[in-house]
């Protein structure tokens, strides 16, 4: 994958998808072969928002290469605090490390911080914009179960402010994939992302209701409705627990039928469905190691898909 940065899931094609993925799966089967590789490396965690699995994953995956981390800590604790403002910060941090992992909660932070250093910028999750690396370890978790070609994934809940559905929405129209879009009105796809897709010629469907289209899903794609992601709190409460599944409702669900979701959930999958066979979320997040490690090993050595 021969770029320098990883901003956004459209920048990806399918041979980059695969590249990494089929690294992915190498790295599983022989994690050992790949310790050490990077020894001497350091990666910088740069987290304006809070984060629990891909901040904990990309610390995990650079030291299981054998890379050190660094980390900013939290903001208030920055010279952030102080009013220092993103380009200083990441011209600052790129003198310390040799790629940087960026969070932050303005959507064109990554892209913007990209063009003001020379060593490798991932998106972490840049507002409500895109989402990558998250996008890749879904990508993965769908492929070691169903492939991705021939599939039909339906996502569902947050879809406007969704970075994680955007992302994975857009990388896989690299794929021969149906998309049933399910949400309220209030929380349908941006327009923009709309038209993206159309312009792709991915094929496209949006409901209000996942009954109709339960029975002929292979992977139904959970996202919690985001509270710090609405202006109006008001518009929150009124939508917050109505696109909710339980063990019940998979009842109706083809058999094979795989349950993913980014995490964290709040109410939108009861602890009822972990119990099913169709839970595949914590797999999901732990697939993170092994996407993550390969994505720093193709970034960091400069391979080319």
């Amino acid at each position: 994958m021969r770029q320098d940065h990883l901003i956004t899931a459209t920048q990806l094609s399918r041979p980059d998808i695969e590249a990494v993925l089929d690294r992915a799966r190498e790295i599983d089967g022989s994690r050992e072969a790949f310790e050490q590789r990077y020894s001497g490396s350091v990666l910088a965690l740069c987290f304006f928002e809070p984060s629990t699995r891909t901040k904990m994953s990309f610390e995990t995956a650079a030291k299981r290469l054998g890379a050190e981390t660094i980390d900013m800590g939290s903001i208030e604790s920055s010279s952030v605090k102080k009013g220092e403002s993103l380009a200083d910060t990441v011209r600052v941090i790129e003198g310390y490390a040799d790629a940087l992992v960026l969070r932050h909660p303005s959507e064109g932070s990554a892209k913007m911080a990209s063009e003001f250093v020379d060593v490798p910028v991932i998106n972490a999750g840049d507002g409500a914009g895109q989402h990558p690396s998250q996008t890749l370890l879904d990508l993965h978790t769908i492929r070691e179960r169903h492939g991705l070609d021939d599939l039909t994934i339906g996502i569902m809940g947050d879809l406007k402010y969704g970075r994680t559905v955007h992302s994975l929405a857009s990388a896989l129209t690299n794929f021969d994939a149906t998309q049933h879009f399910i949400s309220p009105e209030s929380l349908r796809l941006p327009r923009s992302v709309r038209f993206d897709l159309h312009e792709s010629g991915a094929q496209v469907r949006e409901h209000t209701e996942l009954d109709a289209v339960l029975p002929e899903l292979d992977v139904l794609y959970v996202t919690r409705i985001q509270r710090e992601r609405f202006p109006d709190e008001n518009e929150y409460h009124q939508i917050a627990g109505e696109y909710r599944i339980d063990a019940d409702t998979l009842s109706a669900a083809d058999p094979d039928l795989t349950v993913m979701h980014p995490l964290p959930r709040v109410d939108e999958i009861a602890a009822d469905v972990d119990e099913t066979s169709h839970a595949r979320y914590f797999e999901q997040a732990h697939n993170g190691v092994p996407v993550r490690m390969a994505l720093l090993d193709m970034l960091l050595g400069g391979d080319s898909a």
